[in-house]
């Protein structure tokens, strides 16, 4: 009885890294500020800009919007809670996380 041995080729594993998800911060044309999440924050201010409705409700009747801060989390569910702790900030805090990070992104 002869056996056959199927050889198996290892492929080369490559590590696809996903972009980085960031927290924005928006300030509108009205003064007020918005908080989001997007993996690609100039689209998503675009989009926020734009008459086609892709930007939040929120923003649509303040525009146009100003990026005027973002970090970086690791993975979508460190953004989203990173979103939700500075939504959760007084607009006096919002503006000193802002301050503190300078304005020019």
């Amino acid at each position: 009885m002869v056996h056959k041995t199927k050889s198996i080729k290892k492929k080369k594993s490559r590590v696809i890294r996903e972009p980085d998800w960031r927290v924005y911060i928006v300030r509108c044309a009205d003064g007020s500020l918005y908080t989001g999440i997007a993996r690609d924050v100039v689209r998503r201010v675009a989009a926020h800009n734009a008459d086609r409705g892709a930007g939040a409700s929120y923003t649509h009747s303040r525009r146009p919007v100003t990026l005027v801060y973002q970090e970086t989390a690791a993975d979508r569910s460190a953004a989203s809670k990173r979103e939700y702790q500075i939504k959760q900030l007084s607009r006096a805090e919002k503006l000193a996380l802002v301050a503190r990070r300078g304005e020019s992104i």
